[in-house]
């Protein structure tokens, strides 16, 4: 079903000068398991979301090594996500060979951008249903991109994409201007709650999240599933202490002097 006459095509204009093709591929970003980035000046942590579609499958993989300086989170079409990050791998590969050193991180994000714009502006192609957070750590200190299906990137701080990302964005608006000085430790941690954010209500265990970290002297890799179960488990303990005490202190006022009759 077409959303109206504008949009059976990607080269096409609509009158108020939108790109509807373009659009729905950012929706179907939005529509996908959702994903977290942040960083500080030493490391860079990307989380996701990984929801089987069914209770006899195994969930798609949504963070994929790129080089030991590089890695991504996607959101979208598991499948346009894989063949891009095969191009990012690839890039990087031949950059190492003919150059031998690291391809810088903004370089590799520009050329995954003007590859993502050539699908806008050829009718015989359609934009990638996809958007990819990009951790990166090079010369110039670790940084975290999201690369937009239009073709645009952008450098963030902390940032969230997928389904019901606006609460990990809240939590992550929050916190961010802090992160600059925030341990190892603690950026994992943060990037566990704001996933935790993300399921509102539905209960976070390690099994449906996959949390990946890259910093100095630390090569891009997957975090155990025992120790995100762990910091899990500390959050929901500290969750649940300020509803304990409450009862407390509640009993505490009751024995103090009667309030004064009006």
């Amino acid at each position: 079903m077409f959303r109206n006459q504008y949009d059976t095509d990607v080269t096409t204009w609509s009158p108020a000068g939108r790109l509807f093709q373009v659009e729905y591929a950012m929706e179907a970003v939005k529509q996908g398991a959702a994903a977290v980035g942040l960083r500080s000046t030493s490391h860079v942590v990307l989380a996701t979301v990984n929801k089987a579609t069914s209770d006899l499958s195994s969930y798609q993989k949504k963070v994929f090594k790129v080089d030991d300086h590089i890695g991504v989170a996607i959101s979208g079409l598991t499948a346009d996500g894989r063949v891009l990050s095969r191009y990012l791998r690839n890039e990087c590969i031949n950059h190492a060979f003919v150059y031998e050193s690291p391809l810088p991180v903004s370089r590799l994000v520009v050329r995954l951008a003007d590859k993502a714009q050539v699908c806008t502006q050829r009718s015989w192609k359609r934009p990638y249903g996809v958007g990819l957070l990009v951790a990166g750590l090079d010369e110039t200190g670790a940084h975290l991109y999201y690369n937009c299906p239009s073709g645009n990137y952008f450098e963030y701080q902390a940032f969230a994409i997928g389904s019901r990302s606006q609460a990990a964005k809240t939590f992550l608006e929050r916190r961010f201007e802090s992160f600059n000085n925030y341990s190892r430790d603690e950026l994992i941690k943060d990037a566990v709650f704001a996933i935790k954010e993300t399921l509102q209500g539905e209960k976070l265990t390690s099994a449906i999240c996959t949390v990946a970290i890259l910093g100095k002297d630390e090569a891009f890799h997957l975090i155990d599933q025992k120790i995100i179960q762990e910091i899990i488990d500390s959050i929901e303990i500290k969750e649940d202490a300020p509803a304990e005490q409450a009862p407390e202190q509640d009993e505490a006022g009751s024995s103090g002097a009667a309030p004064m009759d009006i």
